[in-house]
């Protein structure tokens, strides 16, 4: 083969040599479960049907304390007790 071929062999292996490891690294970074990356309250599941769609490994949170919204690993989801003012307590 040409050194022109051989060239282009090597420089297209790097790159996806370097996309599938940053992927990697971010997807580990990413956290799993359900508490908010920011102020560590339990965020809420929502709904994209395009998300959803492209990335199924992912779940897509709203945190309504600070407001952030992004991606989240699939993992141990927390159980918050209802604040007391909200309870009847007899």
């Amino acid at each position: 083969m040409s050194d022109a071929v051989w060239f282009i062999v090597i420089f297209v292996g790097f790159f996806l040599l370097r996309l599938v490891i940053a992927t990697m690294v971010f997807y580990w970074m990413l956290p799993a479960g359900d508490r908010c990356p920011n102020c560590d309250a339990v965020t809420l599941h929502v709904q994209s049907k395009a998300w959803n769609r492209l990335m199924p490994w992912f779940r897509t949170s709203w945190c309504y304390r600070c407001n952030w919204e992004g991606f989240l690993r699939y993992g141990p989801l927390t159980r918050e007790t209802p604040a007391r003012e909200l309870t009847k307590q007899p």
